[in-house]
């Protein structure tokens, strides 16, 4: 399968091409950047430490798909709805890694998918999609006398908070309760808050560090509390989640799928 990586010069985006280049059936044929990217025209390879693939990054996006039959995407909400056009243009297979996108966001994505496979997950790993799934299966098992409290940590340097991940179990908790996370979600607590609501799915940011991604979902009730743990060690998880997906999306009619699709977790 033909691949293209978008932020390619990126963490995220140089190890996405070391897997593709160690993936058995995977082939990387193009390297997106933005406009003004330092990182313009050199060598995916070369920036990803395998030495010269005849890949340069390049910042045309429409010239670079039109090769490709799907690209990995791991950059932000305004370039995501961007490839998410373009991709559906070419009928390749659009998998989204980025995080933080707004509802306005996803709705232009979900008119994407109307026209190609677009693969999207707020973490790419098979532990957290399993996570996810234990997540909704207590959530609907426990009553509202066990909180509920989503508990993340990142390195210093990420953006977005509550990250995609946290936002993903928040999801899942609310599915297993019934209830939509928008009206029961608590996302900060300072000063004076009063009492905890009852129903309320909370959610805790940490920064610091070079912590890859750690997320506890925590069911706190009478008398005892269930701790649910995922703790990523190395990038390398999300990138090869990224290209199964890829893979599987390959075979798929044009929609809007999840890594629980990818991964047969739908039933969980």
């Amino acid at each position: 399968m033909r691949l293209v990586v978008a932020g390619a010069a990126g963490r995220m985006g140089r190890t996405l091409v070391q897997i593709i280049h160690a993936t058995k059936g995977a082939q990387l044929v193009g390297a997106l950047e933005h406009a003004g990217s330092k990182a313009l025209g050199q060598d995916a390879g070369v920036l990803a430490g395998l030495g010269e693939i005849g890949v340069p990054i390049s910042g045309e996006p429409l010239e670079t798909l039109v090769k490709a039959d799907g690209v990995i995407d791991f950059t932000g909400p305004a370039s995501t709805v961007q490839l998410a056009g373009l991709a559906a243009q070419a009928r390749i297979v659009h998998v989204i890694g980025t995080t933080g996108l707004s509802d306005e966001d996803i709705a232009k994505i979900d008119a994407a998918a109307r026209h190609a496979v677009v693969i999207r997950s707020g973490n790419m790993s098979l532990g957290v999609n399993l996570l996810a799934g234990l997540v909704k299966k207590v959530a609907a098992t426990l009553g509202e006398d066990y909180d509920i409290e989503i508990v993340e940590m990142h390195h210093r340097a990420k953006v977005d908070a509550p990250s995609g991940t946290a936002l993903m179990l928040g999801e899942a908790a609310a599915a297993g309760r019934g209830v939509a996370l928008a009206e029961h979600s608590a996302r900060g607590r300072d000063g004076h808050t009063g009492a905890r609501k009852d129903g309320d799915i909370g959610f805790a940011s940490l920064r610091g560090g070079t912590v890859v991604g750690d997320h506890d979902a925590i069911f706190a009730g009478p008398g005892e509390r269930l701790v649910l743990t995922h703790k990523a060690e190395d990038r390398g998880i999300f990138a090869r989640g990224a290209v199964r997906a890829a893979l599987w999306g390959r075979t798929q009619k044009p929609g809007h799928y999840t890594m629980a699709d990818v991964l047969g977790l739908s039933d969980l």
